[in-house]
């Protein structure tokens, strides 16, 4: 995919809280994410309600904001920082649940801010079981009996 030169600033969603069962790859591909954004020069914005993971330390990201993780925290940096973009796909389930909010509620749109690595639909798929499964029969994928 070539790089989308009108993106200047990008905002990661983090996914809160470990918890049980989750390990720390949330963390881990967050901040490589970063990392690697930054290396094209691109501004990166971070979200997370956790402070205690790699990605909220001040050399990943320009500017982090450990809030919760809500639209209205969401609308609170868009009203502070230009993002062009949101990368909601770092945060696991959260991140993608909270950008599926942000998205219903017309926060994206009405700031201006591209969903990269992801699409709603493709998350709103992939979060009901049934569409998921019914696109996975479509394209000829074996599934396991229900």
């Amino acid at each position: 995919m070539p790089k989308d030169n009108s993106i200047k600033s990008v905002l990661i969603i983090g996914s809160g809280p470990i918890v049980i069962g989750q390990a720390c790859e949330f963390d881990y591909s967050g901040s490589q994410a970063a990392r690697s954004i930054r290396e094209e020069g691109i501004e990166v914005t971070l979200i997370n309600s956790n402070p205690a993971t790699i990605m909220t330390d001040k050399v990943v990201a320009d500017n982090i904001f450990l809030k919760p993780l809500e639209p209205d925290s969401i609308l609170e940096i868009l009203d502070k920082h230009k993002i062009d973009a949101v990368l909601p796909t770092m945060g696991g389930q959260t991140g993608l649940n909270l950008c599926i909010k942000c998205d219903e509620l017309g926060i994206w749109s009405d700031h201006g801010v591209k969903i990269i690595g992801v699409d709603i639909i493709a998350i709103e798929i992939t979060e009901n079981r049934e569409a998921f499964r019914d696109l996975m029969i479509d394209i000829g994928i074996p599934m396991a009996p229900q």
